[in-house]
């Protein structure tokens, strides 16, 4: 018995050693394989680091003159403020360039104003061959929809807030310059509503740097505007504007909450404040009349500049030739004149006249 069970004994030791070395090999593996996923875990960025990785990313470091359009993020007033450039085709990096702002309109932002169907400025700039900067205004929200622009006295949340847009547009047009050779004698402003009034105050603050605007169904918003040089000035309005009211005030489609908006200055008065400004002859000469609108131009003002205004008869609050649609019950815009061509054609006239 005893041998048999010695003899048996010794017969299972060699599995029981193989037994416990394959269990320490896998004690030994499993706690490697435990220290190389600890050690994976510790080496894969968090998702908020891979969401910075990618703001990062999407922000030109390099400079951009290739054709197309670049998205622009730029901090400034403790905010990062946004823009889109547009580049056209057979752009020469090295020649001086032509560069226009333009300014969407309240509840807007630089995407749609961008749109072509409501504005047609994108296919401008490619016919033209200038750059387009389409900034975006201040938003409360993520996404940065429903943005304004502090033009003064106007409008909504960044006039609350009392944003430095001005500033902005500044630090804006120094990267650029950083990116493009800018032709310092051809850089204009236009906008929307919003966005016009928004063109008014840098007429007024950056007329060093501004040669000429449009301002397209926005008044005057500042209180006090003392221009250091001439700049041209086109102001283009619908008598049914039924947001900013051609004679002042604000119209019942203005907003939904008055506090918002301001009691608008009128078009005769903004206009009138100009031709006071610049010198300009007192009484205007007609330059365009044509079925459902036309333009009085102001000459004689100082260092050349001039002030038009365009008058639509119909098409309420906006952008005289758009070719799309609005929506709802509002009119559609007038096809008289085109708000676009009649801003280019105007800016080149300015660009021309002595420096």
């Amino acid at each position: 018995m005893v041998h048999s069970i010695v003899t048996a004994g010794m017969s299972r030791t060699p599995s029981i050693r193989r037994a416990r070395g394959a269990a320490f090999m896998l004690i030994t593996g499993l706690i490697a394989l435990s220290a190389g996923l600890a050690s994976a875990q510790a080496d894969t960025p968090t998702w908020r680091e891979r969401l910075k990785a990618a703001r990062a990313s999407a922000t030109p470091a390099a400079p951009w003159t290739t054709p197309g359009t670049h998205r622009v993020t730029l901090p400034h007033g403790g905010l990062e403020r946004h823009a889109l450039v547009h580049v056209p085709a057979g752009f020469r990096p090295k020649a001086p360039t032509a560069l226009v702002f333009a300014f969407h309109g309240g509840g807007g932002d630089a995407a749609y104003m961008a749109d072509d169907d409501r504005y047609g400025l994108m296919a401008l700039a490619e016919r033209e061959h200038f750059v387009l900067v389409l900034p975006s205004g201040y938003s409360r929200f993520p996404r940065g929809k429903l943005a304004t622009w502090n033009a003064g006295d106007c409008c909504g949340d960044a006039r609350d807030r009392q944003i430095d847009d001005v500033g902005f547009v500044r630090a804006l047009l120094t990267h650029l310059g950083q990116q493009l050779v800018i032709d310092r004698g051809r850089v204009f402003a236009m906008g929307m509503s919003n966005g016009a009034m928004m063109s008014y105050r840098l007429a007024c603050e950056m007329s060093d740097t501004f040669r000429a605007i449009a301002a397209v169904a926005g008044t005057e918003a500042v209180a006090s505007c003392q221009p250091s040089r001439p700049v041209g000035i086109l102001h283009i309005h619908a008598r049914d504007d039924t947001h900013v009211l051609f004679n002042g005030g604000a119209g019942p489609d203005a907003f939904g909450d008055a506090s918002k908006v301001m009691d608008f200055v009128s078009v005769p008065t903004t206009v009138s404040r100009w031709v006071t400004r610049q010198q300009c002859a007192p009484t205007p000469r007609r330059t365009l009349d044509v079925p459902g609108a036309f333009c009085d131009t102001y000459s004689g003002c100082a260092d050349g500049a001039e002030v038009r205004l365009c008058v639509t008869a119909s098409g309420g609050h906006s952008w005289p030739g758009a070719p799309g649609s609005r929506l709802g019950r509002k009119p559609p815009p007038s096809q008289a004149i085109s708000a676009h061509e009649q801003a280019w054609a105007f800016f080149q006239s300015q660009a021309a006249r002595p420096r």
